[in-house]
């Protein structure tokens, strides 16, 4: 689809604004700012030196093949961690008040193998704006061809074993993340329907310099300095990396794409028909919102409701804010969607893919024999 797409429903407007009313006064009621607290320090203190502890200790060769092994899955899912609880917010711009903060936090990106510039463009942009809207927003484009999330999709024979590759593909995307996707995104003239054939001068030489910095940390450095051969570097770098794209994968796809969640599309004008905030309802779920343990690992991005529609306030202030969220969305007849733990919406996720791969080509087999 070539058309621009925009929410012109003015009659669903008044959720957003009674909403971000009432979440202001939350914070102006308890004189609290919608940025970093001490908690947020702490833990954002308790990632970063514990990604370096095991880095050094990695890297120290102290280690046998079975504890080295170990440290590079939790470097991976640390990696993980400190994209959800650090960069994320920084890069939103919603971890500080101070840019120079953001910035440098964002700059970390870098360091677990990802572009903070292109994220932005992707995520913040493209993604926020176009949640779940087929040819717009690309985060639904997991593997094109291999993994099935939009009903608008043809479906194939290969994806009628979606629901049981899926998860290992999504173990790949740090991997791909790292050699390709962003080469890829920085170079590409569209991402969805943005235009991104313009990018700052500096941009590129950042893309090439973190990236091969990255490179000397986790493949040079290692090479050199550890008394491994190279096939074992190759295995620990990527359960090092499956680990990280596992986490990463699974906690985005459960926020939406699982049961209840939509997909929709605009007509032939580009028109969505409802409201930005209304189409935000409609297409995000929540997980585990009672669990502090999700809450810590996952930066908030188990409430990707409170996210999308505040994206600017940290996420350690979401579960202060869930409760005006959901009562403001039943008020105006919105959903709420939400799963009660991470298995649950796991299960809801995976059933969600059967149904757009196995479900879907066999009922296209009975119609065609109809």
């Amino acid at each position: 689809m070539a058309q621009q797409v925009r929410f012109t429903n003015t009659t669903q407007s008044a959720f957003f604004a009674t909403v971000r009313q009432r979440v202001d006064a939350h914070f102006q009621a308890n004189s609290l700012s919608k940025h970093a607290n001490g908690a947020m320090w702490a833990k954002t203190a308790f990632y970063l030196t514990s990604f370096v502890v095991f880095y050094a200790l990695l890297i120290s060769g102290q280690f046998g093949l079975g504890g080295m092994a170990l440290l590079a899955g939790l470097l991976g899912a640390f990696s993980a961690f400190i994209g959800f609880n650090v960069c994320h917010d920084a890069i939103h711009g919603s971890f500080s008040a101070d840019k120079r903060v953001n910035k440098v936090f964002s700059l970390l990106f870098n360091l677990i193998g990802a572009n903070p510039y292109m994220w932005s463009i992707t995520h913040n942009v493209v993604h926020h704006t176009y949640t779940n809207i087929p040819g717009h927003d690309e985060d639904i484009e997991v593997a094109p061809g291999l993994v099935r999330l939009s009903e608008d999709e043809p479906v194939n024979r290969v994806q009628r074993y979606q629901h049981l590759y899926a998860f290992f593909l999504y173990g790949l995307a740090s991997l791909s993340w790292v050699l390709r996707k962003d080469y890829l995104k920085f170079f590409k003239e569209k991402i969805g329907q943005h235009d991104n054939r313009k990018h700052p001068r500096q941009e590129y030489f950042n893309l090439f310099f973190y990236k091969a910095l990255y490179y000397v940390l986790f493949i040079v450095l290692p090479l050199v300095v550890l008394d491994i051969t190279w096939w074992q570097f190759v295995l620990g770098f990527l359960l090092m990396h499956f680990v990280e794209g596992l986490v990463l994968g699974l906690v985005f796809q459960l926020a939406h794409v699982v049961e209840g969640t939509e997909f929709p599309v605009p007509d032939e004008t580009g028109d969505m028909r409802e409201a930005w905030a209304a189409h935000q309802m409609r297409t995000t779920a929540n997980f585990s919102t009672t669990s502090p343990l999700a809450h810590f690992l996952c930066g908030g991005l188990n409430q990707q409701i409170e996210h999308h529609l505040f994206p600017k306030i940290c996420h350690i202030h979401y579960p202060a804010i869930s409760g005006i969220v959901k009562q403001t969305a039943h008020e105006f007849g919105l959903p709420y969607l939400e799963n009660r733990t991470f298995f649950t919406a796991l299960r809801s996720h995976y059933r969600v893919l059967r149904k757009l791969g196995k479900e879907a080509y066999a009922l296209e087999k009975v119609r065609a024999y109809a």
